[in-house]
């Protein structure tokens, strides 16, 4: 018998179905149909009933794919450690994340990793953009999404992509909002996030430059409930900019003036560990992920 024989005896009994199975192996109907031909011919037995709802696994069918799916278990953990004796990354990387996926390009990012070090083993942990820079910077997470200013020595910054904020207000409130200055807009009420935020370090610089303070009202740790809360009439607050357009522009909030607040989104790791091998792959795929990112390691 053969490993790709095993194989597509494997993929009949998961998929039910010759078609299917051929598909994610990218061979054709009558190929497959060979080899679970060979395969029977070689154990003396019938695999699988071909009934009219798909192939089903026999009772010795069912016996034998057990110790199938071991000598293809096998034959992965072969070809991984061959692949560690070439000086592969393997190992786990422990990955702070912030914001919504579709922004930080997790899914983009996770499947280049996957693809280019199958050994690598990478965890995603949801942070605060403060909590995750002190979990990077005390160790206990490898690298982190982060935006915002970052001036430590022990941490380094790999820029990605700059992005704004808006001031966006209840589009109820227009009228009373076009209106007001710095200090009546203050004087509002306003939706922030913990203080360890770098989006709630935002909030507090815009007002901290023209000598207000805003009012806060209600916290929130998470973009798309502070979305929702200012579309809902509950207060002010800062949202990212292509969101805030696109919201505007359907009416379901109103924005300040054309006040803007740039910052970068990074990935962050500990300075000491430039040139270890797993951080290293980490930004070798953003590098890829992000075409305008900034190709140098830099502090931010």
């Amino acid at each position: 018998m053969e490993l790709y024989q095993l194989k597509a005896f494997a993929s009949v009994a998961e998929l039910g179905n010759l078609t299917r199975a051929a598909e994610r192996l990218h061979l054709s109907q009558p190929a497959v149909s060979a080899q679970l031909k060979a395969l029977e011919e070689e154990f003396s037995t019938t695999l699988f009933e071909r009934t009219p709802g798909g192939m089903v696994l026999t009772a010795p069918g069912r016996r034998l794919l057990v110790h199938a799916e071991k000598v293809l278990a096998a034959a992965q953990a072969l070809r991984n450690e061959a692949a560690a004796t070439h000086g592969l990354v393997s190992g786990r990387a422990s990955v702070g994340t912030i914001s919504d996926p579709e922004f930080i390009r997790l899914g983009d990012f996770l499947a280049r990793s996957i693809e280019r070090y199958p050994l690598l083993r990478i965890e995603l942990h949801q942070r605060v953009s403060g909590a995750a820079f002190d979990e990077v910077r005390e160790g206990e997470l490898d690298a982190s999404f982060y935006y915002g200013k970052l001036a430590h020595p022990d941490v380094t910054a790999m820029p990605l992509r700059k992005f704004a904020y808006r001031v966006a207000a209840p589009a109820a409130w227009r009228t009373r909002v076009e209106r007001s200055g710095w200090r009546e807009i203050a004087a509002m009420p306003w939706i922030v996030t913990p203080s360890i935020s770098s989006h709630h370090q935002l909030v507090h610089a815009l007002f901290d430059s023209h000598g207000v303070e805003p009012a806060e009202v209600v916290e929130a740790d998470q973009e798309s409930v502070i979305s929702n809360l200012v579309e809902s009439g509950v207060g002010l607050s800062l949202l990212r900019e292509e969101h805030a357009l696109e919201k505007a522009q359907g009416g379901k909030i109103c924005l300040w003036r054309e006040v803007r607040l740039e910052t970068t989104l990074a990935l962050i790791y500990r300075t000491e560990r430039a040139g270890d091998p797993v951080i290293s792959a980490l930004l070798a795929v953003l590098a890829d992920t992000w075409k305008e990112a900034v190709p140098e390691q830099a502090t931010a």
